[in-house]
């Protein structure tokens, strides 16, 4: 299944956090934006795994690596300055963060979600998109953003569940 999403496969994940703290990096640099070594270090946890993170979560590893605690304010600055720049999602139905593959381009969020191992991954659907809109302008509604969530059973959990 070579369309499968790379968090649906076993890959080197390692792979995944180097690329997006050099595009984070490089982004930055373009835009003029600060990339502070505690952003990196959020961005960094953020991107460890395909799973979304919350903000207390992201706290407790930071603590963990780190003789102080981080305040919460400050790790909510944090994502903030992630979430600006395009290099995270909020995943709003979670209440949690999720790195963005394709920082270069703001885009809205699409997202699968597996309920059985929380494996979350980002769907780019100009289809989904136009379809949303479309329907906005039908309603007469001024779309300003949107964020879709679909949760169900990556290939993973679903292999395992007819076992």
């Amino acid at each position: 299944m070579t369309d499968t999403p790379i968090a649906f496969r076993h890959h080197n994940h390692g792979h995944c956090v180097r690329s997006a703290l050099a595009s984070a990096r490089s982004l930055c640099a373009e835009r003029g934006a600060r990339l502070t070594p505690l952003r990196e270090q959020v961005l960094e946890l953020v991107w460890q795994s395909h799973k979304p993170l919350g903000a207390y979560q992201l706290m407790d590893q930071l603590a963990e690596a780190s003789t102080r605690r981080v305040a919460p304010p400050t790790v909510y600055r944090a994502l903030d300055f992630l979430l600006e720049q395009g290099l995270i999602h909020r995943i709003n139905g979670l209440n949690a963060y999720v790195g963005c593959p394709s920082p270069e381009h703001r885009h809205p969020s699409h997202f699968l979600l597996c309920r059985a191992c929380g494996v979350a991954v980002e769907m780019e659907s100009n289809a989904i998109t136009d379809a949303i809109q479309a329907n906005a302008d039908n309603a007469g509604f001024q779309l300003e953003g949107h964020s879709l969530e679909v949760t169900g059973l990556c290939p993973d959990c679903r292999e395992h569940a007819h076992e």
